[in-house]
């Protein structure tokens, strides 16, 4: 796969708590010299990242909800709408894994739905994260299946702070559900090209990974 077409696929990701606004900008500007599609980064950056990025064709990514899921839907929703006030157009918010496992489909629905409500009245890209790694196969469906109804963009795979990532079999599983249509997105232990190319191949249009670099570093020029 070409260099480029794979880049505007990467979104250069750094959610460690110990993160530092010295490496946010790192990060930045990592992610203007390679045209990765987004950074994506814990909310308190996003001004930040906002202006290292003006001017350029990456986009600002922030997470929602994360790493667990668990705040309430209220919450996830001021979350979003004062990320975007700050600066980002693109937001990846946890489900509420708790209430999907106790099978409340509709409270999984309407957490999902308040979120895209607010993502789509900024033109704001939303990409859910159902947490493969705790999920059996058929929660897995239905939590696809409940952020497509919800009018999510992306299904994602991971936070990256459960005890395993993205698996090829699990991006094919969530893009039979979805469709040819919805973005998938792989995250989770995606450190070399072989890897990204593999999910690519199984069905994600959207990588995020740490490694963005060293990924890139095993693409075609």
């Amino acid at each position: 796969m070409k260099r480029q077409a794979l880049a505007r696929m990467i979104d250069h990701t750094l959610l460690k708590p110990e993160a530092t606004p010295a490496q946010i900008k790192q990060l930045c500007a990592e992610a203007r010299a390679h045209h990765f599609a987004s950074v994506c980064i814990n909310p308190l950056y996003v001004p930040l990242a906002a202006e290292e990025l003006a001017g350029s064709d990456v986009k600002v990514c922030a997470v929602i909800g994360f790493p667990l899921g668990a705040t309430p839907t209220a919450v996830k929703v001021y979350e979003a709408e004062l990320a975007i006030a700050q600066g980002a157009t693109e937001l990846d918010m946890v489900i509420s894994i708790g209430r999907l496992k106790a099978g409340q489909a509709l409270a999984v629905r309407d957490d999902i739905a308040a979120v895209a409500a607010v993502c789509h009245a900024h033109a704001a890209l939303l990409k859910v994260i159902i947490e493969t790694a705790l999920l059996i196969d058929a929660d897995k469906v239905t939590a696809c299946n409940l952020a497509r109804v919800a009018g999510a963009d992306f299904v994602k795979t991971s936070t990256g702070f459960a005890k395993s990532g993205a698996t090829v079999a699990d991006i094919a599983l969530m893009r039979r559900t979805v469709g040819p249509k919805m973005g998938v997105k792989a995250a989770g232990g995606i450190h070399t090209y072989e890897q990204a190319l593999a999910l690519i191949e199984a069905g994600a249009s959207r990588i995020g990974a740490s490694a963005g670099i060293a990924i890139l570093a095993g693409a075609e020029p």
